[in-house]
């Protein structure tokens, strides 16, 4: 439990999860994009 009041309260807390949430964001955001450029380059190929 100390740990999550840590994580909330202080702050290097709060700099590690807003670290965290950025990391994530990032990760989906990257995801998103590659997948449509992977996809568009298929229908390139197919035409």
């Amino acid at each position: 439990m100390k740990l999550m009041i840590d994580l909330f309260s202080t702050d290097y807390g709060l700099m590690s999860l807003a670290v965290i949430v950025l990391i994530l964001v990032m990760a989906v955001f990257f995801i998103r994009l590659f997948m449509g450029k992977m996809k568009n380059i298929a229908a390139e190929a197919l035409e």
